[in-house]
């Protein structure tokens, strides 16, 4: 697993018109360029933001990817939710390590 390569797609397509027209235009493609291993790639061409956050996607990152895909704020925090529940807790990144000290709420 490459929670970098995943959050430096996500950070790139949030940032730049070309990566969005390519993600648009054919995803498979637009994700060759990142080292990303199967269940990475699954979840951001699903996509399935209740996976990429138990990966450790961070939420700023996360949010703007779900907008760009059309999911309504409260529907990504439900998934968000749904992620927890259905793969476990945050693997890695910053709230794997925040859950660590306190519980985490997402609302």
């Amino acid at each position: 697993m490459s929670l970098y390569n995943v959050q430096k797609f996500l950070y790139e397509l949030n940032r730049d018109e070309r990566v969005q027209q390519a993600y648009r235009t054919d995803p498979h493609q637009a994700i060759t360029g990142y080292d990303l291993d199967d269940e990475e790639r699954g979840a951001l061409l699903g996509p399935d933001i209740g996976l990429l956050y138990h990966l450790g996607v961070n939420g700023q990152i996360l949010m703007h990817f779900a907008a760009f895909c059309g999911i309504e704020w409260s529907d990504y925090l439900q998934r968000m939710r749904d992620g927890v529940e259905r793969h476990g807790p945050v693997r890695a990144g910053v709230y794997a390590l925040a859950a660590h000290h306190r519980d985490i709420d997402i609302d």
